[in-house]
């Protein structure tokens, strides 16, 4: 590794993620955060909080504990730990960065809009911070390969920090489930549809003969789109895709428009 690649890139990062503060990937993303800034700062979820997307806590109080130095526990949502880190615990002197992650499983297509990992990023970004999701792709019940995330991270992390890609905007970055070793070029893509083709509702009963309900989504096979972040995910390559708020469709909004004036 070239010797500029050591030198820290940020004075402050904050890292956060929805998979909860004892996750893996919030590991592998503290490994990273340290070659890339001078102070790492982790404000994550209590508990697990995936699919809670841009959700934020108006309607109740937060709690923070304390789990260290700069590593801080919330009784919220991805959102509210990044509001609560930039808006009060590091007020005095705001994060340069958000990386939230890394994100056990991918953040693929229509997924991205359920995602509390990607939705920590769009409140990031809302707050004026530079913010960069990540997740670590797998297949099936496979082990997970955390060091695809893990080996090739800081090099994706550090390009894209590198680069000016505007207000307004976050990262979504995805690693293929590939031997680090054997993965493809980093790839600037777009969202794509994805995997997800709709939601089911499994009813069970409880052992006290009490019915329960789990969601699941239901998932295709691959992505049509040649240059989604599905299908370079799945060809072995990085995924960078750019993501904003704004969500208009152009060609149904010149449709409604023709037709109600």
């Amino acid at each position: 590794m070239p010797e500029s690649a050591s030198v820290p890139l940020l004075d402050r990062v904050l890292l956060t993620n929805d998979d909860g503060i004892d996750a893996p990937g919030l590991r592998i993303l503290e490994k990273i955060a340290a070659t890339l800034a001078r102070e790492v700062w982790i404000v994550a979820p209590e508990t697990d909080q995936s699919g809670t997307s841009h959700s934020v806590s108006l309607h109740g109080p937060l709690r923070v504990v304390e789990r260290g130095e700069r590593r801080f526990g919330v009784t919220g949502t991805p959102g509210d730990c990044v509001a609560m880190a930039a808006r009060h615990l590091m007020r005095d002197a705001p994060p340069d960065a958000v990386l939230s992650g890394v994100n056990r499983g991918g953040n693929l297509g229509i997924e991205t809009v359920f995602s509390g990992t990607v939705g920590a990023a769009m409140t990031g970004m809302l707050l004026g911070i530079r913010s960069i999701a990540l997740s670590q792709t797998y297949t099936g019940r496979q082990p997970i390969r955390w060091e695809s995330a893990e080996t090739l991270g800081p090099g994706v992390i550090r390009r894209l920090l590198g680069t000016p890609w505007g207000e307004g905007v976050c990262l979504n970055v995805n690693f293929p489930d590939i031997d680090p070793a054997e993965a493809k070029p980093m790839r600037i893509t777009r969202q794509g549809i994805g995997l997800v083709e709709g939601m089911d509702v499994e009813a069970r009963q409880d052992p006290r003969a009490q019915p329960y309900y789990w969601l699941r989504f239901q998932r295709a096979g691959t992505d049509p789109i040649p240059d989604s972040e599905t299908a370079v995910v799945k060809a072995g390559g990085v995924s960078v895709t750019p993501l904003r708020f704004e969500r208009t469709d152009a060609d149904a909004l010149a449709a409604l428009r023709a037709n109600f004036g």
